[in-house]
């Protein structure tokens, strides 16, 4: 731990309104500073009092932070205001158009350590939807990194061979525009005050294309087979009132009386497409 960011981090009272933990560990600050390089433009959403910021803006060409704590910006202009490649926007990054931020690459890298409770407000905002083929945040990215919940992080990365109902719903989110790995667990003693839970990086790698067609179905068909996870997937896909359930199945080459965590991105793509017929 770096004693200079622990008593930092001591003068300043966390709102836990905000969802505030602040990074205090020098080595997991200079592993996310060293994600960025000179020609690279960041986003860096919540950078609470600037520690992490502090080395991307000696790291990268251009540093555009999101903040929404008045005391946390008074921090940070202080700390920052001098620096030429730095900008400090006060907003809720949730109500922010990436293409208004002063960026002059095609494509920026996203540093976040927001309140966990927004996680996936937070992808959505910056992915879109699973069946959004466009999405004018995502067409601006080339990567993210997110410090989340480790559960959550696990979720993230999972498929339909994971373990313990990892996979669902945010797992097809992240995946479909993005290649997802976790490059980094980081431990609650990390943070200040400390979270009662261990967090870890995520990387999300955007990609040009799809991971599978999207059908005009595929999101309906995503939110009924995780809605009733208990349930296998012809009664959750009836429970949803698709119709010619039976059929569809057959069509996919899919038991009916499979669980819908252990289908594919791709089984399930093929099912909606097969549902088409029917709805």
């Amino acid at each position: 731990m770096s004693l200079n960011y622990i008593l930092r981090a001591k003068k300043f009272r966390a709102k836990k309104s905000l969802g505030q933990n602040f990074l205090i560990d020098a080595n997991v600050i200079d592993f996310i500073s060293s994600l960025a390089n000179s020609e690279d433009e960041v986003l860096e959403i919540g950078p609470g009092l600037g520690f992490v910021t502090e080395q991307l803006v000696e790291n990268a060409k251009k540093v555009v932070a999101v903040e929404l704590d008045k005391d946390a910006i008074k921090v940070l202009e202080k700390n920052l205001g001098n620096k030429t490649n730095f900008h400090l926007i006060e907003n809720d990054i949730l109500k922010i158009d990436i293409e208004e931020l002063p960026f002059e690459n095609k494509k920026i890298k996203v540093i976040a350590n927001i309140p966990y409770y927004i996680t996936s407000p937070i992808l959505v905002h910056l992915l879109g939807e699973i069946d959004e083929l466009t999405h004018k945040n995502r067409d601006r990215i080339s990567e993210i990194t997110l410090m989340v919940q480790y559960e959550v992080a696990k979720r993230i990365v999972a498929d339909e061979n994971s373990q313990n109902k990892e996979y669902g719903q945010l797992s097809i989110l992240s995946q479909m525009y993005c290649d997802c790995e976790i490059i980094k667990k980081v431990p609650k003693n990390c943070f200040m005050p400390s979270p009662k839970v261990d967090s870890a990086l995520v990387r999300f790698v955007v990609k040009n294309e799809p991971k599978c067609e999207i059908t005009k179905l595929l999101k309906r068909t995503v939110k009924a087979i995780f809605m009733a996870r208990r349930k296998n997937v012809k009664n959750s896909l009836l429970n949803a009132s698709f119709q010619g359930v039976e059929e569809a199945l057959l069509k996919s080459g899919i038991d009916k009386n499979t669980r819908g965590e252990k289908l594919s991105i791709f089984d399930i793509q093929k099912l909606s497409c097969a549902l088409e017929e029917f709805n």
